[in-house]
């Protein structure tokens, strides 16, 4: 089940959150970021949103993040992030929460879908987005840091809603 994300809903992302930033392979997040300042970025106010993938028993899946990708002229694109508990990969739970992002930006009247910094190493993201029919439209060469394959590539992709 998917459903809004509250402030209760912190204590049990921040333990997942805070180990994938921390590990430094996939967001461009500081690997040292403090707890309150994640809280902050990742709990989104209306008119974006912040959900959290819960299963039968009410325990944390993942959460995912959903805003519009710029401000102005720039607002009718949506973004996303995703994040999915490392013990708890291979349910299904990023492919779900991308496709409500997916359906959530619809909704919302944007025109198309965003992501300004895909870790180009990160394969299992970037197969996921593909196969919900994002397309790599460039990517920054060395535009990231990867703590074990040093400089790599930073995708930007999209797809037309």
């Amino acid at each position: 089940m998917i459903r809004d994300a509250t402030p209760e809903d912190w204590p049990a992302i921040w333990p997942f959150f805070h180990r994938i930033v921390r590990a430094g392979e996939t967001f461009t997040y500081p690997v040292d970021l403090a707890a309150d300042t994640a809280r902050d970025w990742w709990l989104l106010t209306a008119p974006n949103r912040t959900v959290v993938a819960v299963d039968e028993d009410g325990t944390v899946l993942g959460t995912a993040k959903m805003n519009n990708n710029q401000w102005g002229n720039g607002a009718h694109i949506a973004s996303a992030s995703f994040m999915v508990d490392p013990d708890r990969t291979g349910r299904g739970t990023g492919r779900a929460l991308c496709e409500h992002a997916l359906q959530w930006a619809r909704q919302q009247g944007f025109h198309a879908m965003q992501f300004n910094a895909v870790v180009a190493t990160n394969a299992p993201a970037v197969h996921l987005y593909e196969s919900l029919g994002f397309r790599v439209l460039g990517t920054v060469p060395e535009g990231f840091r990867h703590p074990v394959h040093g400089p790599v590539g930073l995708h930007i992709m999209h797809r037309p809603l």
